[in-house]
C-alpha cells in the first residue's frame, strides 16, 4: 500500500494555554479531496499554518510522502509540493492579474530580478494556460485589486497553482463570496484540481460545498478531531450537528 501525500503525527501546540493541535494524527491519501469543518478557533488555520512551515508544533511531526518536514521554511515547503491559497486573497493589489501569476512563477524559479526574465515566451504561455484553467482570461490585465471577491479568491488561488504543487491547501474559498458565486467558483476550482492531478485540503464553514465537493470530512473541536469520514454521514452525527453544523 503507498503511504499517504500528507501524514501529521502527534501534533500538539497551545497558545495562551490553549490546545490548537492536541495529539493530533491524520493522513491526506494522493488524489483525496478532505474537508476540515469546525467552530471558529478550534485550531482548523492552525493546522494548515503546521503544515506550511508557518509555525512549529511543539511535539509532533507532518511528513510529505514520508519525509519528515516539520521546522522546515515555508519556501522549502513550498517549493517541495505544498502551496496555499488564503481567507483573505494575497495580492498585490496594484498590479494585473497576469502581473501576479509571473511573480508567482518567479518565486518558484527564484528569480527576483522584477518580471524582465519571464519575459520569455514559455513563462508567459504558463501564466496563459493558468489563466484559462481557472477562467480568468478575460481579467488577466485588469489590475487586481479591482476584482470582485469571487475573481480575487481565484487569482489567488492561481498563483498557489503557479508553485505547481502536489497539495493544495484552501482556506475557507467561498467566504466573502455571494451565495450565486459559490458553486460556480467550486465548479472551477474542482475542474482546475482534477486537471492538474493534484490532491486538496480545504477549511471550509458552508456546509453545501462540503457536502458536494470533499471525499472526507474531518471535524475538528477545541484542537482534537472529533469526527471523520464522508460527508453525509458525519455531517448527520449528532455531536458534529451540535458542535459545528449547528453554528456554522
Amino acid at each position: 500500500m503507498s503511504q499517504p501525500l500528507l501524514k501529521a503525527e502527534s501534533l500538539t501546540i497551545a497558545f495562551a494555554g490553549i490546545k490548537a493541535a492536541d495529539n493530533v494524527s491524520l493522513e491526506i491519501e494522493k488524489g483525496e479531496f478532505l474537508a476540515i469543518i469546525g467552530p471558529n478557533g478550534s485550531g482548523k488555520t492552525t493546522f494548515l499554518n503546521l503544515c506550511t512551515g508557518y509555525i512549529r508544533p511543539v511535539s509532533g511531526e507532518v511528513y510529505l510522502e514520508g519525509e519528515p518536514i516539520t521546522g522546515w521554511a515555508p519556501r522549502r515547503i513550498a517549493r517541495q509540493g505544498i502551496a496555499r491559497a488564503f481567507q483573505i486573497p494575497q495580492l498585490f493589489t496594484d498590479q494585473t492579474v497576469r502581473s501576479n501569476l509571473l511573480l508567482g512563477i518567479a518565486s518558484r524559479q527564484g528569480v527576483w530580478d522584477g518580471l524582465k526574465p519571464l519575459a520569455r515566451r514559455r513563462y508567459q504561455e504558463e501564466a496563459d494556460e493558468l489563466l484559462e484553467l481557472l477562467g480568468l482570461s478575460a481579467h488577466a490585465d485588469a489590475i487586481a485589486g479591482t476584482l470582485p471577491e469571487g475573481l480575487r479568491k481565484l487569482a489567488d488561488i492561481t498563483l498557489a497553482l503557479a508553485l505547481k504543487p502536489r497539495l493544495l491547501l484552501l482556506d475557507e474559498p467561498t467566504s466573502g463570496v455571494s451565495a450565486l458565486e459559490r458553486f460556480s467558483i467550486m465548479e472551477t476550482l474542482m475542474n482546475a484540481m482534477r486537471t492538474k492531478g493534484l490532491t486538496a485540503l480545504f477549511v471550509e464553514h458552508d456546509m453545501e460545498i462540503v457536502e458536494r465537493y470533499a471525499d472526507r470530512v474531518l471535524v475538528w473541536n477545541s484542537g482534537s478531531i472529533l469526527a471523520q469520514g464522508k460527508p453525509a454521514e458525519v455531517l448527520q452525527d449528532p455531536r458534529v450537528v451540535e458542535t459545528v453544523v449547528g453554528v456554522a
